[in-house]
């Protein structure tokens, strides 16, 4: 019995499957928050370990507190930002907080009042913090409360919320021990780094194989991204998934739950069913609902239009088009929508729409022109009411567009 355990540990078995799956979505696993996925990883550390380094690149840190899969891009995207950030405030602000806890010992205790002076002290640039300013304490409650939620503070008296309001609100923090790990470790000090394309490629040491390099391209694209286009990528990264799509398919189904999907301009990963613990497309957002709805009108009006696409299968339209695309959306499906998108303008659904289908990588918009390119992944999406949907019938946040 005992053998058998430890033989199944030293595979790829269900259990490692999910346990990788945990470590792509989260940024960590903290031990005293979930101590059963903690364990699931500690379990299967040398499969998760092995495959993750050989494929993507990617090193599993395994500490007594926590663990986390190091998932580095191969290009940065928007949508890899702090999401709870709002403003470049937030992040200069947050980068000085971590400053501010690497001066202060495990376990220390310090007042919101004293951050306050400190960070007042240390950031950068012209414009400096003042806390008279809303929007300045606005944007250190995000970062406090970002903080918070990644464990990286611990709140041990008072609330950050009662600061939006008057800037001699007081909260006692701690600094836990995971806060010591939340920023990777780097070859150099990052003052070396003229660009951020020279602190990812300062990821792969000088002498790395550049079939090692290409096979963790494309993983860490097809693992962190949308969607991998052909355009996008550097021609051979692409000819690899051509030529191994069989071998990739295999492996990525049999290590996740994911599918492997290639196209002529496209690759990517997709769920057969939703699962809650990954971001998905399309989720419970109103404008994701109109996202499939819109693609649907999209591709109806192509073929009535007869609208050629372009060689790497991208749909041109001026922002004119684009926005009377949406009214013709609207038209047909605004009946269901939620309030905010019922009673919105189609110039202000238009924008929202567009920036959501941009962060899917759905579209573009041309730097020259302003035109906006409708992209490949669209195309693979559609959404209708039921035949029976009757809007009258349905509260408020009930709404599904997908049938």
């Amino acid at each position: 019995m005992g053998r058998e355990r430890e033989q199944s540990k030293s595979e790829f078995d269900n259990a490692a499957r999910e346990a990788a799956e945990h470590l792509l979505e989260q940024f960590w696993i903290r031990r005293d928050e979930e101590p059963e996925k903690y364990q699931s990883v500690r379990e299967r550390e040398q499969v998760l370990r092995s495959y993750f380094l050989d494929k993507a690149g990617f090193r599993l840190i395994l500490h007594r507190y926590f663990a986390k899969l190091e998932k580095i891009p191969a290009e940065p995207e928007s949508w890899m930002g702090i999401q709870t950030f709002h403003h470049p405030r937030d992040y200069a602000v947050f980068c000085c907080l971590l400053a501010y806890l690497e001066s202060k010992a495990v376990d220390e205790q310090f007042l919101l009042s004293d951050l306050c002076e400190e960070l007042r002290a240390v950031y950068p640039g012209d414009d400096a913090l003042d806390w008279t300013h809303y929007e300045h304490r606005k944007s250190l409650v995000r970062v406090l409360r970002t903080s918070a939620d990644l464990g990286i503070l611990k709140v041990v008296d008072g609330t950050i919320e009662g600061f939006n309001y008057a800037e001699d609100n007081e909260v006692l923090y701690e600094v836990p021990v995971v806060a010591r790990y939340f920023m990777r470790s780097y070859p150099k000090d990052l003052f070396q780094f003229a660009t951020k394309e020279e602190i990812l490629a300062a990821d792969w040491p000088e002498g790395v194989d550049e079939a090692l390099k290409r096979r963790h391209r494309v993983y860490r694209r097809l693992l962190l991204s949308p969607v991998m286009y052909s355009r996008d990528t550097v021609e051979a990264d692409f000819l690899y998934l051509r030529n191994y799509r069989h071998r990739v398919r295999e492996d990525i189904e049999k290590h996740t739950g994911f599918c492997f999907e290639l196209y002529r301009n496209a690759a990517l990963l997709t769920l057969p069913e939703q699962r809650v613990r990954f971001t998905l497309f399309p989720d419970n957002k109103a404008i994701s609902d109109i996202a499939i709805q819109f693609a649907a009108v999209a591709r109806e009006r192509r073929a009535e239009d007869d609208i050629p696409l372009q060689f790497d299968g991208i749909l041109g339209l001026t922002i004119p088009d684009f926005q009377k695309w949406v009214r013709i959306c609207k038209e047909r499906y605004g009946a269901g929508w939620s309030k905010q998108y019922r009673e919105a303008g189609i110039s202000q659904t238009a924008k929202e729409l567009l920036a959501f289908l941009v962060e899917w990588k759905m579209a573009e918009r041309d730097p020259e022109t302003a035109a906006v390119h409708l992209r490949p992944l669209l195309a693979r999406t559609t959404g209708r009411y039921p035949s029976d949907f009757d809007p009258s019938t349905v509260r408020e946040g009930e709404i599904s567009a997908k049938e």
